[in-house]
């Protein structure tokens, strides 16, 4: 047990280190910006090795998860439940970035530059115009391979969820490859763990570029916007995701949201709700949510539950049309929201994907205010960390609530952990048997590192 805990307390100091490396970046963003943004490949380079993961993590769980379960018909109910759920949320994020981008009027007595509306064509363009057909037929690979080369994310779930029902149907003789695969999960997250040591290095690459880039400027003249567009976030998830959340499950926000505090970190430093995709995995299997659950709604919700994104996309389209001097009757608010409803579902949780889709609606809706979204680009950097932090918030809540509805959640176990009695084991990602192939009851790689199942353990 203590050689337990002296491993856990180690992994604080990366924390810690994190912390310390977002300040200096904030530092030296500051003091030299021309040395700053030269630091930007270093912090991309963090969060394409996070990436490089994450297509794996989602195959094995997923595999892992409806392979394990003899009944498709469950997965199938799991995987409704949480479309339906997703719909609902998205809307009502939609419409609350209505209601407060009407209320704060942002963008009101600005005007647009050459430069702004240059900015704002050059990011329609990154956008590509991608029609609801095009985004279907997108989901489906050109082979079973490239889902894990190109860093789609619904590719990987739909060959995951072909190989988990397959496996399924299979039987015992799908058993051995099972196990394989559950090996194959260990080794992807001892090798996720081993990334996670050089996130300090990332974070200041990534926070140095973004402060010399945009300096204190861009944050004078937008501070409305910006500032109604963090409280916004943060209201949708305490006071809505809050309430639920204990109205469903019986959790306290406050208790998860510290569970979660190192991804709510990585995110905040990496501007990216995927970086933490493999870490909440692991973490709410570990919680005592089933895996059929975590499979299927975590990845799932990384493209179709962006809650942050959406309430950007109408606070920023309201600001935009303000900006231009063309504000949006309500009719075309109304008609605005629906058509943000199936544009959100394509803006994948990566650094800039909220502007891309941004502009790639209003190019597609009312093309006359694609010029205006250049007034933001100084910002979206700022402003895509609480989207990221609010998606990233808005999944955890709803594979909790989706695990209690199905009643695929051990509350008990929930609770335990919470309360920081079942510690999870960063070193491995694989604590108390997360990730264990169906049927193998051999010790993990770091057996000093495990503890026994629910046994309290201070840290």
């Amino acid at each position: 047990m203590a050689a337990t805990a002296g491993r856990r307390d180690r992994t604080h100091y990366l924390y810690i280190a994190v912390i310390i490396a977002v300040v200096a970046g904030i530092a030296v963003g500051f003091a030299a910006p021309g040395v700053a943004v030269e630091l930007k490949p270093i912090g991309t380079g963090f969060v394409n090795l996070i990436k490089m993961m994450i297509a794996p993590v989602i195959f094995c769980t997923i595999v892992l998860g409806i392979g394990s379960v003899r009944q498709a018909a469950k997965v199938g109910a799991v995987g409704g439940l949480a479309l339906g759920y997703f719909v609902v949320m998205s809307t009502v994020a939609l419409a609350i970035g209505l209601l407060v981008g009407n209320f704060l009027e942002p963008g009101a007595g600005l005007s647009i530059t050459e430069e702004a509306k240059a900015a704002g064509d050059k990011a329609a363009e990154g956008a590509g115009g991608e029609s609801t057909v095009d985004f279907l037929l997108g989901i489906i690979p050109k082979t079973l391979v490239s889902a894990f080369t190109e860093g789609e994310v619904l590719q990987a779930l739909l060959i995951a969820l072909l190989a988990g029902f397959a496996l399924q149907a299979m039987g015992k003789a799908g058993e051995p490859v099972l196990r394989g695969i559950g090996h194959i999960q260990r080794l992807v997250f001892r090798i996720l763990a081993m990334i996670m040591w050089v996130a300090p290095i990332g974070a200041f690459g990534a926070i140095a570029a973004v402060v010399g880039e945009t300096g204190m400027d861009a944050l004078k003249s937008l501070a409305v916007i910006m500032i109604g567009f963090y409280v916004t976030c943060a209201l949708f998830v305490f006071v809505i995701l809050g309430a639920l959340l204990k109205l469903v499950a019986g959790i306290n926000l406050w208790s998860l949201m510290k569970y979660l505090g190192r991804e709510f970190l990585l995110i905040v430093s990496t501007s990216s709700s995927e970086s933490a995709l493999p870490r909440l995995i692991a973490k709410l299997e570990h919680m005592g949510v089933s895996k059929p659950v975590v499979g299927i709604t975590v990845p799932t919700g990384y493209s179709f539950n962006l809650d942050g994104t959406a309430i950007y996309l109408t606070m920023a389209s309201l600001f935009i049309a303000n900006a231009m001097g063309d504000p949006l009757s309500a009719s075309e608010q109304i008609s605005l929201l629906i058509f943000m409803i199936i544009a959100s579902k394509g803006a994948a949780g990566v650094t800039g994907a909220g502007l891309a889709t941004l502009a790639g609606g209003l190019q597609s809706h009312k093309p006359e205010l694609v010029d205006g979204v250049g007034l933001i680009v100084g910002i979206d950097r700022f402003m895509s960390e609480a989207r990221a932090l609010t998606n990233f918030a808005g999944n955890a809540v709803a594979t909790i609530l989706v695990g209690t509805w199905t009643k695929e959640i051990d509350k008990e176990r929930a609770a335990e952990v919470l309360a920081g009695r079942i510690p999870f084991d960063e070193s491995t990602l694989l604590d108390d048997g997360h990730g264990a192939p169906p049927g193998d009851d051999e010790a993990p790689a770091v057996p000093e590192a495990r503890p026994e199942k629910n046994v309290p353990v201070k840290v």
